[in-house]
């Protein structure tokens, strides 16, 4: 990295998600380990026009329990979804707001779409009036994908670097990675960071199914998403947020805060290849993982478990094996590789925060979840992908890989923790 000055190490001490699987760490981790699939039929919408008829919904979630009915209306599900998983990651931390400095804590949650929602919903008003004068004044502070961060410093009175990350699904992880720098040069002490989404409405649907990028598997919705199998038709869509809390290791210490796990690097690279498929055997994915295990001052042996991108597209899931082979060479049939979107669906700008934390809980618990639907091998793909049944396994090293349209690619690599 450019700064020359003092790197200071960077610890997770909170974490938050809402998820199809779980509205708390504890469920969605919970889930993961007993195989559940998020996925059902679409209630928000008719989806009888759609190719697609089923997602991974969040079920009971209510955004009454994390704020006023005023600012509810006021914000987009995206914003509510995040306000909420950082409630959790803050509470979860231990952190007092009021013995904290506000100047040294900052915010960095991304969304890939920002509240499409509202665009929505906002765009029928403007349709079915004939005129602009009925859309909300409250549309535009809606749907910006940077308002969920702004939302989250206002609630805290957090004034250290604020703003969002935008790369398609590689949003929370660039989210995350900046976070990281920000604390290690010394801008930050503490940072919320993650991302949110909240794409499953009809524009949403409908535009991945125009690429062919979704699962039409309708009549059997919980073996939809199917990373790495031969049968996969595409992804599944998901909807929440995830969000860490990452510190500065003497200013954790001091408070007596518990420590998850140590961030020990990051890689961001492009592809500059195609919109939305990656380069040929996953040049740009190799890249991101080896500089993401060169920062942490690693080898690629020293890695036990990649949380991978794994779609349940065709291409992804082909490429990012080649690239885990390239990387890793003879010790990729041995590193354990799994995919959180078999059973969560894809979260898009949301899913690197998510599977964040999945990471940094494997390295805790030393246990790593399965990738469910795992029935017919595919000769592209044969890893180990931790296939049905989730694992005890010491992890001391993990990586998550998320990749976006658009040819962004980002890595990040956490460990255990070590005084």
């Amino acid at each position: 990295m450019a700064f020359n000055g003092k790197v200071r190490r960077v610890v997770v001490t909170g974490m938050g998600t809402i998820t199809p699987i779980g509205l708390t760490v504890n469920d969605f981790w919970n889930g993961l380990l007993a195989g559940e699939s998020g996925a059902g039929p679409i209630t928000y919408f008719d989806t009888t026009e759609y190719d697609t008829k089923f997602a991974c919904q969040l079920k009971g979630f209510d955004p009454l329990k994390y704020m006023d009915r005023k600012l509810a209306q006021r914000v987009d599900p995206f914003t509510q979804y995040a306000l909420a998983s950082a409630e959790e990651a803050v509470k979860d931390s231990g952190l007092d707001f009021t013995k904290t400095p506000g100047e040294r804590v900052g915010v960095i949650v991304g969304s890939g779409i920002g509240g499409m929602w509202t665009f929505q919903r906002q765009q029928e008003t403007l349709w079915e009036t004939k005129g602009p004068h009925r859309i909300s004044p409250f549309f535009i502070p809606m749907l910006i994908s940077d308002i969920a961060a702004g939302r989250i410093s206002m609630k805290y009175g957090l004034k250290g670097p604020n703003y969002a990350t935008t790369s398609a699904c590689a949003t929370a992880s660039h989210a995350i990675g900046d976070a990281f720098i920000l604390i290690q040069r010394g801008d930050a002490d503490v940072m919320v960071t993650g991302g949110t989404e909240a794409g499953i409405c009809p524009m949403g649907i409908g535009g991945f199914n125009a690429m062919k990028a979704l699962s039409t598997r309708n009549d059997d919705p919980k073996r939809g998403s199917r990373p790495f199998d031969k049968d996969r038709d595409g992804f599944v869509m998901g909807e929440g947020s995830g969000m860490l809390i990452l510190e500065e290791l003497e200013h954790a210490r001091s408070r007596g805060a518990h420590i998850y796990a140590e961030m020990g690097g990051i890689g961001f690279t492009a592809d500059a290849h195609h919109i939305t498929e990656p380069a040929p055997g996953g040049e740009g994915a190799v890249r991101s993982m080896r500089l993401a295990i060169q920062d942490a001052g690693l080898k690629p042996e020293d890695v036990d478990y990649i949380n991978a991108h794994g779609t349940s597209t065709y291409p992804n899931d082909k490429n990012e094996t080649a690239a885990i082979k390239t990387v890793f060479g003879d010790y990729a049939k041995k590193v354990a590789v799994n995919s959180t979107k078999s059973m969560i669906g894809h979260l898009l700008g949301a899913a690197g925060a998510v599977e964040a934390v999945v990471a940094v809980k494997s390295i805790v618990e030393n246990k790593i979840h399965a990738t469910i639907n795992q029935e017919t091998p595919d000769p592209e793909c044969d890893l180990f992908y931790v296939p049905n049944v989730p694992i005890e396994r010491t992890v001391n090293v993990a990586i998550s890989n998320t990749f976006g349209f658009g040819g962004h690619n980002a890595t990040l690599l956490f460990k255990k923790f070590q005084s």
